[in-house]
């Protein structure tokens, strides 16, 4: 038999009221409360809300498009006399689904007929086992080229490298690297450290931004896999929730906060690049002050 968990623990309904914002202030408190000391229930609660834009965002726009007459039909047709309840509701369930079924194959082919990559959609994948892809242009899609192009790199993979050397040099690279960036992005730098999660630093090089420099640190494991981290500074005012995208066989998730945008990408499995962002994220938050407009949840 499974134990129950805790008894203060709050359940999925409750999880989700409040990703949706539905609870009052006591009752996102006593939840608030309890993500601080559970961290693997905050990463859970990351995911299902990089899930739930991923869905708004492609399929808010069918919500816009006309009821298709053949729908009409069959529910007006379900509602005359002399259809029994049960029946009645069973066809309009039967044309609704096919419908919905319908409207993601269409999709899909769409999606393929312009040329698009369909990612993990391809084959029998349901579409929304996808995420939200990269849109081209924008500062994420940097980052995800950023790292297709560096990642692979066997002789210079960085700018400025900090695993050479003795101990004392390596500490000197990365003072060093730290400095330069944090100079020439014009706010802090940190050089997270991802060695819990079985990463260790290479290095850092400086790269080109929308509207001035940007920054990727890049990190492998004993494996050789690689994962790096694009830093820049935003837009003033720009603000992103914690997000996943995809870019290809490339995932990223990346978020904008108190004046710093950060985006982590790989080739792993989500679940792992989620435990390196959560890792980013938290050490980034520790260091960075909020400006004095931003509001922060209390802690």
């Amino acid at each position: 038999m499974t134990p129950n968990p805790p008894q203060d623990r709050p359940d999925e309904a409750r999880l989700s009221a409040w990703l949706d914002g539905e609870l009052d202030a006591a009752q996102r408190a006593q939840v608030d409360a309890w993500l601080r000391e559970h961290p693997e229930d905050a990463a859970q609660l990351r995911l299902w809300s990089a899930d739930r834009d991923a869905l708004r965002a492609r399929f808010d726009p069918v919500l816009d498009e006309p009821v298709p007459a053949a729908l009409r039909q069959t529910v007006q047709q379900a509602g005359r006399a002399g259809v029994a309840p049960q029946a009645r509701w069973r066809r309009v369930a039967v044309a609704a689904g096919l419908l919905v079924t319908g409207a993601l194959a269409g999709g899909l082919l769409g999606a393929q007929l312009a040329g698009t990559d369909a990612g993990p959609l391809a084959g029998l994948h349901l579409p929304w086992a996808d995420s939200e892809r990269v849109r081209p242009g924008g500062w994420t899609h940097r980052a995800a080229v950023a790292h297709a192009v560096y990642a692979p790199e066997v002789r210079h993979p960085v700018e400025v490298n900090v695993a050479q050397g003795s101990a004392a040099e390596q500490r000197a690279q990365e003072e060093h690297l730290a400095r330069w960036l944090g100079k020439r992005l014009d706010m802090p730098v940190r050089l997270f450290d991802l060695r819990a999660q079985g990463f260790e630093l290479v290095g850092g090089r400086l790269l080109p931004d929308a509207n001035g420099p940007s920054a990727q640190l890049m990190y492998q494991n004993s494996g050789g896999q690689r994962v790096t981290v694009y830093l820049r500074k935003p837009e003033a005012g720009a603000s992103t929730a914690f997000r996943f995208q995809r870019d290809g066989d490339l995932g990223l998730f990346y978020w904008i906060e108190d004046g710093f945008g950060c985006a982590l990408v790989g080739k792993l499995p989500r679940e792992q690049l989620l435990a390196l962002a959560e890792a980013v994220y938290k050490q980034a938050e520790d260091q960075i002050q909020p400006s004095p407009e931003a509001k922060k949840p209390a802690s």
